[in-house]
């Protein structure tokens, strides 16, 4: 009899519905058992991790939301016991090297500027996929946490 194969959990923090969009029909053609759940802004994130059991698989988090950015958002995160061990992938537009180094210093896991292009876009979301669900729940060194797609 076939092993049934766990979907993995994604959740998406972005306020923007075209990012969105593409971010999920990227999954729907990456062909594996995975469910999105997305949110809007940081404070509707926090509220949805508190209550959220079990925890998402993996947090691809934007760093210019509303509310509460993805920078402070992180720091909060580590803050609470149980979201402390949560790979949180920041996936935004922006790069500044100094938040890059905040980002890294409050564990997130990996840091990707979102691609333009969507064949990109597939091949960066496969790459975390393995990543993080073949290999070790912990954060890479600094100079592999910067992922180019």
């Amino acid at each position: 009899m076939a092993e049934l194969v766990r979907p993995r959990q994604i959740l998406l923090a972005d306020d923007d519905p075209d990012d969105n969009l593409l971010f999920r029909d990227a999954l729907e053609e990456i062909y594996l058992p995975l469910l999105l759940t997305t949110v809007r802004d940081g404070e509707q994130l926090i509220g949805l991790l508190m209550e959220m059991q079990p925890l998402p698989d993996i947090l691809f988090l934007d760093l210019n939301m509303p509310k509460t950015n993805g920078l402070d958002c992180l720091k909060s995160m580590r803050q609470i016991k149980l979201l402390r061990q949560l790979p949180v992938i920041i996936f935004s537009t922006s790069f500044e090297p100094i938040v890059v180094d905040q980002l890294y210093d409050n564990g997130a896991r990996y840091y990707i500027r979102k691609p333009n292009d969507y064949s990109e876009l597939k091949q960066v979301i496969v790459r975390v996929l393995t990543l993080t669900v073949s290999g070790p729940n912990t954060q890479p060194s600094r100079n592999q946490f910067e992922l180019l797609s």
